[in-house]
């Protein structure tokens, strides 16, 4: 039951956002633009995400070496890609999804995986900061009205909302070091001990890593593609291909904090942040939210196809009894 309203809740939230985004538009006119763009930068952009996702597998896979786990590239990718399907079904269901995954395949215990998606999450937060920052800097005459407008009234409740979750998990860390000799005399809590005790170690495993630049590498690399990927079908529609680089920034910082909204792959407040933030940029509203609706359809559609083949394909995987095997 408690899935079943987190569901129903983002889905209708992802409705209602959707309703007031498209009310004013006309949809033959922007599906007569989907039909008449360019499609192989479509297929280009596709490859430049699943190059970033594939990148993604392979950061992940250098968190869990130290943990004494080697999974194939191929698989963690198969897993990450199962991971974004899932997001289009249950919202934050992917991190999840992709641990189960990774567990039926190689035998990783979900909660050392899940310790090492934590850790990624982390720093994928520090990227989009960086990325933040460097926008608003380039941007700033451009941006600085929208952020207020949008944002100002967050900021606050999202700091607060930091320091209570680092400081909670400080003392947490600090109270269950303390007392997990004794909790883990308990049967029930004994179990609880293990569970924690695993995401711990796979928390910290960026301090064991023996290739720390590469994690680096990776972590760029990521973001860089997810640029491209968006920038790239500027050119799918006559009417936006005028847009330049710094647009693209836009559209990647905009897009990430839409994409992070609770619901649906992002679907709603996704296509409301980046289409307004292109009005910046002097298109109309309704150009804004049709270029957005394609950027974000376009990738949804290719995510669905290789979340559906990853699931096909993992189906027929030979199990690996021994993760160090694999």
């Amino acid at each position: 039951m408690k899935n079943i309203l987190k569901y129903t809740i983002s889905l209708a939230l992802a409705g209602c956002l959707m309703w007031f985004v498209f009310k004013d538009i006309n949809m033959t006119e922007m599906f007569h633009q989907f039909a008449n763009a360019n499609y192989w930068w479509i297929i280009f952009s596709g490859f430049l995400g699943l190059v970033a996702h594939i990148a993604r597998a392979s950061r992940w896979k250098l968190l869990m070496e130290p943990l004494g786990y080697k999974p194939s590239t191929f698989r963690t990718t198969l897993a990450v890609l199962m991971g974004y399907f899932a997001n289009y079904i249950i919202p934050r269901m992917g991190e999840v999804t992709r641990c189960g995954t990774l567990q039926k395949t190689d035998g990783i215990p979900m909660e050392k995986s899940f310790g090492t998606v934590v850790t990624e999450r982390i720093f994928d937060l520090v990227m989009l900061l960086i990325i933040l920052i460097l926008n608003l800097s380039l941007e700033f005459t451009k941006l600085k009205d929208f952020f207020m407008e949008q944002f100002a009234s967050k900021v606050t409740l999202i700091v607060a909302f930091l320091i209570v979750v680092i400081l909670g998990g400080i003392a947490g860390i600090w109270l269950f070091k303390k007392y997990q000799a004794k909790l883990a005399e308990h049967p029930v809590l004994g179990k609880v001990v293990n569970l924690v005790n695993g995401l711990l170690d796979g928390l910290l495993s960026i301090g064991k890593m023996q290739q720390p630049g590469l994690f680096i590498f990776y972590s760029v690399l990521i973001w860089v593609m997810y640029y491209f990927s968006a920038y790239v079908l500027f050119f799918a529609i006559p009417e936006t291909s005028h847009l330049g680089l710094l647009a693209g920034l836009t559209v990647l910082t905009m897009g990430s904090f839409g994409m992070a909204a609770p619901t649906q792959g992002g679907i709603g407040p996704f296509h409301f942040l980046v289409g307004n933030a292109l009005v910046l940029y002097g298109l109309q509203q309704k150009d804004g939210i049709i270029l957005a609706t394609f950027i974000h359809g376009s990738q949804m559609i290719a995510l669905l196809i290789l979340g559906a083949l990853s699931f096909l394909i993992t189906l027929f995987l030979k199990s690996h009894t021994s993760p160090q095997e694999s």
